[in-house]
């Protein structure tokens, strides 16, 4: 999304002029394209950017999304803003291909974390095996006290 404010000042025209050329047009901004932010988003605007409240902006910006501002250049016909356009576009092209980049590097940041997990539950069934090798045999516990046993006599029989 690009502000009325902020595109105005990359064309070089006044906010008001690039925004009357859009009224004139409007069948070419559908709400996809552009839309009017609402007071809350004005006000978090302000709040998150400093933006003054004396001065400036009287009535509520516009937003112009990609295809919005794909559209302007079918409406401001300077070469300036064919130029602006283009690079406009660039950026958006390159917000796009971060954007899928972020998305494929968390996706195999989650596949390789799915990995080590299982990796951890093996391993640590290994070391627990391990382990037991390790300590020395358990020796049977002596017994307190004697066993006496019968002398083993043998008979003679005749």
């Amino acid at each position: 999304m690009i502000l009325d404010k902020d595109i105005s000042e990359l064309y070089g025209v006044e906010t008001f002029n690039l925004n009357k050329a859009v009224k004139r047009n409007l069948e070419k901004f559908p709400v996809d394209f552009m839309f009017q932010i609402t007071k809350e988003e004005f006000n978090n605007l302000i709040f998150h950017f400093g933006i003054s409240r004396w001065g400036g902006t009287r009535k509520l910006p516009y937003a112009f999304t990609e295809q919005g501002v794909a559209m302007l250049s079918s409406v401001l016909k300077s070469k300036r803003a064919v130029q602006v356009n283009i690079q406009i576009m660039r950026t958006f092209v390159k917000l796009r291909e971060i954007l899928s980049t972020h998305k494929e590097l968390a996706q195999k940041l989650r596949e390789l974390e799915l990995k080590v997990e299982s990796h951890d539950e093996k391993i640590t069934v290994i070391f627990e095996a391990i382990n037991q090798l390790l300590q020395p045999p358990e020796k049977p516990a002596r017994k307190i006290g004697f066993d006496i046993q019968e002398p083993k006599v043998r008979y003679r029989t005749k």
